[in-house]
C-alpha cells in the first residue's frame, strides 16, 4: 500500500533527539503490526499536498498544537482538502487534530472543552463494533493530549469509543473516514516527556493524574490493526 501522511506539526525541538517526529511515530505504529508501507509525507503547514489524490491507498494525519477553529490559511486549506477527499471517497484516518479537522469539514462543532486538558492514558468504552473489525474489544486505552473536543457529529456518523470525559473519542464518519481523539502512534515515554514540558499550561493535579495513568498499557497495536481493517474493507 502507498499512504500519504498529512503532517500538521513537529515534535518540540528539544524532544526531537529522542522522539524524532510524528511521521516517524506513525510509521513505527504500522511496523509494530507488521505493515511496511510506501509512505510519502506532505507538510500541510507549508501548503504541501498531493498532485494526484488517487495515487494513495489512504491518508492519515498527525496531531497538531494548533486549534482547528483558528483563523490560519493552512488550517482552512486542510479543511478544504479533507472535503475533497470526502467528495472522492478517499480513505482518511484522522488523529487528534485530524479528528477535529474531519468534524470541521463535516460542518460540525469543535471547541475548547469545559472539562479541561486530557493527558496520559484515557480509558474508553467500546460502544460499537462495525463488521470491518477483525479484533473485537470492550475497552480502548489510548494516550491523549488535548483540550479541544468534537462537540457534534452528523446523524450518519457512528461513535465507536467514548468516555464521560470525551463522548466522541473514536468516530466512523462514513465508509471512508475514521478518526480518533487520542494518539495511537505515541508511546508512554513521549507522553511523559510532553506532559513535563507543558507544566506551565496544564494544572499540576491533571499532570500528576496523567503521569500516574501511564502505568497502563496503551492499546496502540489494537487501533493500528483497526486502521488496517478499515482501509482494507
Amino acid at each position: 500500500m502507498k499512504i500519504a501522511i498529512l503532517k500538521c506539526d513537529e515534535v518540540l525541538e528539544e524532544l526531537q533527539v529522542e522522539h524524532v517526529s510524528y511521521t516517524n511515530m506513525i510509521q513505527d505504529m504500522f511496523v509494530s503490526v507488521g505493515h511496511h508501507f510506501d509512505i510519502e509525507i506532505f507538510n500541510c503547514q507549508l501548503s504541501h499536498y498531493p498532485e494526484d489524490i488517487d495515487a494513495y491507498d489512504f491518508y492519515i494525519t498527525t496531531g497538531s498544537r494548533a486549534g482547528v477553529y483558528e483563523d490560519e490559511p493552512w488550517i482552512k486549506q486542510l479543511i478544504d482538502f479533507t472535503r475533497l477527499l470526502d467528495e472522492h471517497k478517499k480513505k482518511l484516518i484522522g488523529i487528534c487534530f485530524g479528528h477535529q479537522i474531519i468534524a470541521m469539514a463535516q460542518h460540525q462543532q469543535v471547541q475548547r472543552s469545559d472539562k479541561g486538558w486530557g493527558v496520559g492514558i484515557a480509558v474508553n468504552r467500546i460502544v460499537a463494533m462495525p463488521d470491518w473489525m477483525s479484533k473485537k474489544a470492550t475497552e480502548l486505552n489510548i494516550i491523549v493530549s488535548h483540550r479541544d473536543q468534537v462537540i457534534s457529529i452528523p446523524e450518519e456518523a457512528v461513535v465507536i469509543a467514548e468516555s464521560d470525559f470525551c463522548p466522541h473519542f473514536v468516530v466512523q464518519w462514513n465508509d471512508h473516514f475514521l478518526s480518533i481523539q487520542g494518539h495511537p502512534e505515541w508511546n508512554t515515554d513521549y507522553s511523559r516527556a510532553l506532559m513535563n514540558k507543558r507544566r506551565a499550561i496544564i494544572p499540576a493535579e491533571r499532570i500528576e493524574a496523567g503521569l500516574s495513568s501511564l502505568t497502563k498499557t496503551p492499546d496502540n497495536m489494537l487501533f493500528a490493526r483497526w486502521i488496517i481493517d478499515f482501509v482494507e474493507h
